[in-house]
């Protein structure tokens, strides 16, 4: 019998905790695989994701990067090649209704449909890119994420979310003006490393579980996957115990909050015993 949930569904417990095991393994590798560790996100959203269906979604990378043209040119020639082949003869794109759906950043689901969240289109971009030879890399610019190509001193950006229409300087500029009121800085347009975007991209899936408080379960996974990564936020640790506990698991989120004040008490007393405090709100709960 499938769980009480929407689609998709997650799958069992045994299944999630080797994938939480082998996400944190590949997320600790020398050179992460971006491609698989968004599969594995992929696999723990989606319970139907099985081994083959990961397998199945490398090798369409990799046949996708072998309709693209061997050796085009330079980046404006590499743009150009991926803004022929996927956005307009394979039309991957997206929309502002592929926000409403946590589909639109799991990997396996944007390589189905053909749609997804920019950062999802722009993994698709950049893995069909390195696996063709392109000089590609993620922009993580401030709430739009793009793809870059050639050095930074030549460097021409493309929209995946936008078929891959290649940006001008100020098509750029426009970009992180509209999302956040400011002219852009020279940083936002540096590559972004692999276990950034990851990040980023749980992230976005934690801003659709959070608007959707029926979907605590995904809220959890979520940020228990941001905490396997080597460098992430701290405060990942009190969001975790809060979800915890509106979930209803009280003395496990009491127990985070607790571990977490620890951490907070070597820099601010004040508001680790704030934590503390909600930490024996939590245990009162059970009363």
């Amino acid at each position: 019998m499938r769980p009480l949930f929407p689609p998709p569904y997650p799958p069992p417990p045994d299944r999630a905790a080797e994938l939480h095991r082998r996400f944190a393994a590949e997320a600790r590798a020398e050179r992460p695989d971006l491609a698989a560790l968004c599969l594995l996100i992929g696999a723990v959203a989606d319970g139907s994701l099985d081994e083959a269906g990961m397998d199945a979604a490398q090798m369409e990378l990799d046949e996708l990067a072998g309709q693209l043209p061997f050796r085009p040119g330079g980046p404006a020639d590499w743009a150009a090649a991926l803004h022929r082949v996927l956005g307009e003869r394979l039309a991957f794109h997206g929309t502002p209704g592929d926000y409403h759906h946590l589909e639109s950043s799991l990997l396996h689901e944007v390589l189905r449909r053909r749609r997804g969240l920019p950062i999802l289109l722009s993994v698709v971009w950049m893995e069909v890119a390195r696996r063709a030879g392109a000089p590609v890399y993620g922009v993580a610019l401030p709430g739009h994420f793009v793809v870059g190509f050639g050095p930074e001193t030549d460097q021409v950006l493309a929209d995946p979310f936008d078929r891959g229409r290649v940006l001008t300087g100020p098509d750029a500029e426009l970009l992180v003006v509209g999302a956040t009121g400011t002219t852009p800085d020279p940083s936002h347009f540096t590559p972004a490393d692999p276990l950034d975007v990851v990040l980023r991209i749980l992230n976005n899936i934690r801003a659709w579980a959070a608007a959707r408080p029926e979907r605590s379960d995904v809220s959890l996974w979520a940020v228990d996957l941001s905490l396997l990564l080597p460098s992430h936020p701290a405060r990942l640790r009190q969001e975790r115990a809060e979800t915890l506990i509106r979930r209803g698991e009280f003395t496990e989120g009491a127990k985070e909050l607790e571990a977490y004040a620890e951490v907070v008490a070597a820099v601010d007393e004040t508001a680790a015993e704030k934590l503390r405090g909600e930490a024996r709100a939590a245990r009162a709960l059970l009363n």
